[in-house]
């Protein structure tokens, strides 16, 4: 439960931050060269988006055992964790990550790689946790001897 408050807490803030930084999210996501620039808004409509509904599911509900918004997150961890990834290994230079659009500044590097690496463990770990539990058989009714009825 802790792991999604912060979590909730951590995406709620990402996507209050990019979308504070609408005009600017385009051009820093263009950085990364995936893509031109309608593509990029798409992506960061996408991205704030996913991190809205992730953050905000995991604040409301943080004991709620459904899927639905821990897919979310790990779709949104793995499309961050795709673009930082495919950026280093090309050597881009990357002035600002975008992970909190154009607010807390950060060059990609390989701390971001750490954090973008720890946020696809925490994702492991919700998937895992969110499974349901597996259900047991129903004892089979017996009569008073023990045996069951025809």
């Amino acid at each position: 439960m802790i792991l999604r408050l912060i979590l909730g807490i951590t995406y709620t803030a990402m996507a209050a931050a990019q979308l504070a930084s609408w005009p600017d999210m385009p051009p820093i996501l263009a950085a990364y060269q995936v893509g031109g620039h309608a593509s990029m808004t798409v992506l960061a409509a996408v991205l704030i988006a996913g991190e809205l509904a992730a953050g905000l599911w995991f604040l409301t509900a943080p004991r709620s055992r459904r899927r639905a918004p821990v897919w979310i997150y790990t779709g949104v961890s793995v499309l961050w964790a795709a673009l930082a990834a495919q950026a280093f290994a090309r050597a881009l230079t990357v002035p600002v990550c975008g992970c909190f659009g154009r607010y807390l500044p950060q060059h990609l590097s390989w701390i971001i790689l750490t954090e973008d690496a720890l946020l696809l463990l925490y994702a492991a770990l919700l998937l895992h946790s969110s499974r349901p539990a597996p259900t047991r058989p129903r004892p089979v009714p017996t009569n008073a001897e023990g045996v069951h009825p025809r």
